[in-house]
């Protein structure tokens, strides 16, 4: 078949939903198109595996522009490439945000976008392992678990945090967000629970789902978008879309799409020789991540992530979906303010039983463990560019972190925060040498000096296609692209602003409004 009523591009986080939702109605004919293959591979299913994906095949392997404010620094950022998304790839954190996240969306011109008007569709995907509540769903394809064998260093760390002045917070996702506690992980007893799987595993007939499948550009006719260019088993061709083209290809993919297809700053995309169809200096701008630090500790506690790969890990988690392999790696966690207490935290610690740095391509030759920190309320912004018109060239990016001031004394002051957590009686028997950021760094000048040396992302990107009113965004309220019939954008790229917390939950939500909203539209 070459003609479809949908098309949808990606098949992550809110690709699968989008795509599934419309195929619930039998009259409909919804190609799934993903560039990667179906993720049905042990390092998806092992949650503690994530990192193992990175730099293969079934990541994109994006690398920045040299960083400005970060020495010159090119930064490694993977994303998923496969059914699934990043939602096979990432922490498996579930985190909304914050209400006023979206509250503020809604006042920047997302109407019918504030918290209580998105809640619902949190809840209808949500099959939370502590039942329907008025926060939570219940009989949602989503499962959403709490840690099914913690690891008593993270239980740790929790008393820790709270011995330094954060309040127990059960449910990080109800009534308030600040506070410490062990992360809800979408699992299913124990085992990685994508998009792929809570939507398109059991599909119906009219959804077709290709992969290994690479769209080019979107292809328009006298301002409507009618049709995609994609490259599948050696051949190129043009798939046409009777209603919608829906892009999900990300906050890096779906503004490389758009500028490809002519849609962006006119003077950038000539000077790619791109014909311009519609300026729009939004398209690729406002780039945003949350910087992420790691502190790293060695100790004493036995039973850490360095233990992980002895073969009687993987026999009992084969057997009983138990041990260190059911870890997410980041199991604890909190969200606090570094300033004024006052909004939305702009800090979230992540604690884990293990070493990390780099990634995890770096290891460490004595147990340790990790107490990274994320900049959930950061203000600076980046941009997402061609760097040429070659469709399978990567695009430019640059974060710019840092570029506002405000968020490096932030970051600062959380890992000064964090140094104090470790320091508490929780953590004192066990804590060792300080392996990260270590000796050397103990004025502001030189704390800041290594912060800028060894940041990193929480692998949380958005903001590239933003919602909200034309002249100031790429899409309006409705997700439909302004100056171009037939196109839509559904992933985290349409965030007027980034959440404070983990992208994956928000993104999830978006795919089941923007389903919503195009069956609004028959």
């Amino acid at each position: 078949m070459t003609a479809f009523d949908y098309i949808v591009v990606g098949a992550g986080s809110a690709g699968a939903v989008v795509a599934s939702r419309l195929a619930e109605d039998p009259g409909t004919r919804v190609l799934l198109i993903e560039a990667g293959d179906n993720g049905k591979h042990l390092s998806v299913r092992v949650p503690a595996a994530f990192s193992k994906q990175f730099t293969t095949e079934r990541d994109w392997n994006f690398r920045t522009e040299p960083e400005p404010h970060l020495d010159g620094r090119r930064l490694y950022h993977p994303r998923g490439k496969m059914l699934g998304g990043s939602s096979a790839q990432n922490a498996m954190i579930y985190i909304r945000g914050n209400r006023a996240d979206y509250d503020g969306w809604a006042r920047a011109g997302g109407t019918g976008w504030s918290f209580d008007e998105v809640l619902p569709y949190f809840k209808r995907s949500e099959h939370n392992s502590r039942g329907a509540s008025a926060f939570h769903g219940g009989d949602g394809p989503m499962y959403i678990e709490d840690p099914r064998d913690p690891n008593p260093l993270s239980e740790r760390l929790v008393d820790a945090m709270t011995a330094s002045g954060l309040v127990r917070n059960p449910d990080f996702n109800g009534a308030a967000q600040t506070g410490t506690g062990l992360y809800q992980v979408t699992q299913r007893r124990g085992r990685r629970w994508t998009t792929a799987d809570g939507f398109l595993a059991e599909r119906p007939r009219n959804l077709t789902v290709w992969t290994r499948a690479t769209v080019r550009k979107v292809v328009l006719d006298n301002g409507r978008a009618t049709g995609v260019e994609v490259s599948r088993a050696g051949r190129t061709s043009v798939v046409r879309a009777g209603s919608e083209i829906v892009l999900s290809a990300g906050a890096f993919g779906t503004p490389h799409l758009l500028l490809l297809s002519g849609i962006g700053p006119a003077a950038h995309l000539r000077e790619h020789g791109i014909d311009v169809v519609v300026d729009n200096e939004h398209v690729g701008s406002h780039l945003m991540d949350h910087p992420f630090y790691l502190l790293n500790f060695e100790t004493t506690a036995t039973g850490t992530l360095a233990d992980a790969e002895k073969p009687i890990q993987l026999v009992k988690y084969l057997a009983l979906r138990k041990g260190l392999l059911t870890s997410n790696v980041g199991e604890a966690g909190g969200f606090f303010h570094t300033g004024a207490a006052s909004g939305a935290p702009d800090m979230q610690f992540i604690g884990a039983p293990g070493f990390f740095w780099n990634h995890g391509f770096t290891s460490h030759p004595t147990p340790a463990f990790a107490l990274g920190c994320s900049l959930v309320g950061s203000i600076s912004e980046g941009t997402v560019r061609l760097t040429s018109a070659d469709p399978t060239a990567a695009p430019a990016i640059r974060f710019n972190y840092f570029a506002e001031r405000a968020d490096l004394d932030a970051m600062t002051a959380a890992v000064t925060r964090a140094r104090e957590v470790v320091a508490s009686g929780p953590m004192r028997a066990v804590a060792g040498k300080e392996i990260h950021p270590g000796p050397g760094t103990s004025t502001t000048a030189e704390l800041e000096a290594e912060i800028r040396r060894n940041v990193e992302h929480t692998y949380h990107p958005a903001c590239t296609a933003r919602m909200g009113v034309e002249g100031h965004a790429v899409v309006n309220p409705a997700l439909q692209v302004y100056g171009i019939a037939g196109l839509r954008i559904a992933d985290a790229s349409v965030f007027p602003r980034i959440t404070h917390g983990n992208t994956h939950a928000p993104t999830l939500m978006v795919g089941e409004k923007a389903a919503d909203l195009i069956r609004e539209n028959r």
